[in-house]
């Protein structure tokens, strides 16, 4: 992976620490939700790795997009499990970095859509 990378590297970090969150909720006995947040905090990064592989620049953005809407459910299921309080969990640092991959994701997208 490339150092330079911003995005590479939040969308990584992010998936490992939700491998790590679904680890806990696991063995706190909650599987639905947590496993929802798994595939989709996981395919982020996934997402945004093909994107780099992109064959034109339309293609990254629908790419990105996907990112985006990936990270944009994550933050859903995260918010549900910990309102729902099936598991006794601290989501603060998720939410905050789920916040700034959106935030970057988008910026992303808007300025390749921009260059289109």
């Amino acid at each position: 992976m490339k150092k330079d990378n911003l995005i590479l590297e939040k969308t990584f970090d992010f998936a490992l620490s939700i491998i790590e969150l679904y680890k806990i909720t696991t063995e706190q006995k909650e599987y639905v939700l947590s496993k929802q947040i798994l595939r989709s905090g996981t395919s982020i990064g996934a997402n945004t790795e093909e994107a780099i592989a992109a064959h034109s620049r339309k293609d990254f953005a629908a790419k990105m997009i996907i990112a985006s809407k990936e990270a944009r459910e994550t933050q859903y299921w995260l918010r549900l499990l910990q309102k729902s309080c099936l598991v006794k969990l601290e989501f603060t640092t998720q939410l905050n970095d789920i916040e700034t991959i959106i935030n970057i994701i988008t910026a992303i997208v808007k300025t390749t859509q921009e260059k289109c």
